[in-house]
């Protein structure tokens, strides 16, 4: 069983028992987390697609731990016109484990 589910304005394939790194979630570790925008839904060869949701179907996490990402370079240079920038960025995510996919 898998669900396709919408996070902060991402959508992740999600399995019961999977760790999935989403964008930042602002709540404690240990903290249990339900998502209600349940976009598909597939049950053994049974698939319900949503418009855009599924109804009364959510899914279940607890948040496993907050950490940064690597440091990717932005470097940005126009030729001949002496410009050139260099920024870093590391992206804040969260780790949940999924627990359950329902349908109520």
């Amino acid at each position: 069983m898998f669900a396709i589910v919408e996070i902060s304005g991402k959508q992740f394939k999600v399995e019961s028992g999977e760790e999935v790194k989403v964008p930042l979630q602002a709540v404690e570790e240990g903290a249990e987390l339900a998502f209600s925008s349940v976009m598909l839904l597939d049950k053994d060869g049974d698939v319900k697609v949503g418009t855009p949701y599924v109804d009364k179907a959510t899914v279940k996490a607890t948040v496993v731990r907050h950490g940064r990402d690597k440091k990717i370079i932005v470097f940005k240079k126009k030729r001949r016109k002496r410009f050139q920038t260099k920024n870093g960025h590391r992206q804040d995510y969260t780790v949940v484990k999924i627990d359950d996919i329902a349908v109520a």
